[in-house]
């Protein structure tokens, strides 16, 4: 069990390395290829490797939501020329995280205006430790900081629609934004929706598992059947999966918070295997199920349960 155990940490910190670093090699994404899927007249979500990235375009220029690694930048680029030749104006991160803000600099630099919630400037302009994957990051460049910033939410008016910016309380982490496409009727969700994975979420930077099943919820009473909802991980989606991902966080937190009031320890809730029913549907991520559980019984500890 403990080599076990030392393997499964390792294993993240590699994978550490992929989601959250922006200061990635080069030739560790020199297969990548950029996926674009159309969404309607005007939008799009573009896959590569990290952050799933939401587009508007159209007359008024493109709006970029996240933008993945830094040496993906020509090849998100180029793929967004593929849909317009209008300059890229608007670039919203979900979070601060690398695999959503590694190309702010390259973006920046080239004119974009970088806007996000008052904590993910905070968190860039600043050293931060992830404890989960033991990794520091160093403060960003000054041209990859939000140079426009807000507390509650923010309103964009560009290609015919209403583009609704708002923070949520801490979920994936202190700084979680949401972006609502009002006309479009497609919604990001950024990481505080992983779909067809156990969501992994940032203690060090203040994330909750109550805060995720909030977001969730937030969500689902503003769409209707017809939403297309892109996640921070994984494929696009729609109202009937956000359901099942918030039943899922629903039950297992129910599940986990009433054994610590019981008085288990986390190695016996872990052991106890709350998320068994779900293992099937939601084991396509890089966390396993007891690594949920652990954070889950981490983050119910640290509130009181």
């Amino acid at each position: 069990m403990p080599h076990r155990h030392c393997a499964r940490r390792v294993a993240l910190a590699l994978i550490a390395l992929l989601f959250f670093s922006s200061h990635a090699v080069a030739q560790d994404f020199d297969k990548v290829e950029i996926q674009t899927f159309d969404l309607g007249p005007g939008v799009a979500m573009l896959q590569g490797a990290g952050g799933n990235i939401g587009v508007s375009f159209g007359d008024d220029g493109v709006f970029l939501i996240d933008d993945q690694f830094a040496p993906l930048t020509e090849k998100i680029i180029a793929a967004v020329r593929k849909l317009s030749d209008k300059p890229v104006r608007f670039l919203v991160n979900t979070h601060w995280h690398g695999d959503h803000s590694g190309g702010n600099e390259n973006l920046g630099n080239a004119g974009t205006l970088i806007v996000a919630h008052d904590a993910v400037r905070e968190r860039m302009s600043t050293e931060q430790f992830m404890a989960a994957f033991n990794r520091r990051t160093l403060p960003s460049p000054p041209a990859a900081l939000p140079v426009i910033t807000f507390g509650d939410d923010v309103t964009f008016h560009l290609n015919g629609d209403r583009l609704h910016v708002f923070h949520v309380a801490p979920a994936h982490t202190d700084g979680d934004s949401i972006v609502h496409f009002e006309n479009a009727n497609v919604i990001h969700m950024g990481d505080t929706y992983f779909n067809g994975m156990f969501p992994f979420f940032d203690l060090s930077s203040a994330g909750t598992v109550r805060g995720l099943l909030a977001a969730a919820e937030r969500v689902l009473g503003m769409i209707n059947d017809d939403t297309r909802v892109i996640p921070g991980h994984g494929p696009l989606s729609n109202k009937a999966e956000l359901r099942a991902y918030r039943d899922m966080l629903k039950n297992v937190i129910g599940t986990v918070s009433a054994a610590i009031q019981a008085g288990q320890t986390a190695k016996e809730i872990v052991a106890s295997k709350p998320t068994a029913p779900y293992d099937k549907a939601f084991s396509k991520g890089f966390l396993a199920p007891d690594d949920f559980v652990g954070l889950v019984a981490q983050s119910l500890s640290a509130e009181g349960s």
